[in-house]
């Protein structure tokens, strides 16, 4: 199944978004402003893989509606499309727990791309080998790959699809100092479209979660100049 919520009040760039995803083998439902979003969602009981967001809609704007839907969910997909190309417009999208986002204008290879790529992720758990580890486990922290959780001191840290995957690959390179680009190659894929600065917002959205002190942070460390390190005394 590759279903997916798009929320765009602006008809034309709608029609444009589901024609694209539909030539691409994605079933999609559509709504013209963030209420509508939110009821269909709740109507579909969270079955959707992907949901596309414009951050400017009547009603509820997309910043509103993701932070909702990711309270209901942090399996499902969600990509914000603004019109706006400010970084804070960005970051705020990334903190209030969006996958990723595409500024306007965008080309349909850019949009299949950036939904292929993240669909992939989203789709990792069915795909998993069998033979894969268990449980990583580093000081505090026990990953388990096989039900896709975090628990620190034995406590669930409720974690996105992205934010799983940023754990495991710095959990599985322990003490090893990680570029940006690897960790980008590595959870958006090599092709991935969108900034290197992704990761950053990412990763300090990650430290709120799993850190005793996001700003002075023990574990999920920087690399000032290279990137980031997980730190733990085995």
């Amino acid at each position: 199944m590759k279903r997916i919520l798009v929320a765009e009040d602006e008809d034309v760039i709608r029609d444009f978004v589901v024609i694209n995803l539909r030539r691409n083998g994605y079933e999609v439902v559509d709504v013209p402003n963030g209420d509508e979003a939110i009821r269909v969602f709740d109507e579909n009981n969270g079955d959707f893989d992907i949901c596309l967001l414009d951050i400017m809609m009547p009603g509820k704007d997309g910043f509103t509606v993701c932070k909702e839907i990711r309270k209901r969910s942090s399996t499902v997909g969600i990509i914000m499309l603004s019109a706006k190309s400010q970084e804070m417009d960005k970051v705020g999208a990334l903190m209030f727990g969006a996958d990723d986002y595409v500024t306007k204008p965008f080309g349909p290879a850019e949009l299949i791309a950036r939904v292929d790529a993240l669909h992939r992720r989203v789709n990792m758990v069915s795909a998993k080998p069998i033979e894969d580890p268990n449980e990583i486990r580093s000081g505090p922290f026990v990953l388990n790959e096989r039900s896709r959780t975090l628990t620190k001191n034995g406590q669930n840290i409720d974690l996105t699809q992205v934010e799983f995957q940023i754990m495991e690959c710095f959990l599985k390179n322990p003490n090893v100092a990680l570029e940006r680009n690897t960790v980008l190659s590595k959870v958006w894929g090599e092709n991935y479209f969108g900034d290197v600065k992704i990761v950053d917002v990412n990763i300090r959205r990650l430290r709120m979660k799993i850190e005793d002190e996001p700003s002075n942070p023990k574990y999920l460390t920087t690399v000032w100049g290279y990137g980031y390190k997980w730190s733990v005394n085995e």
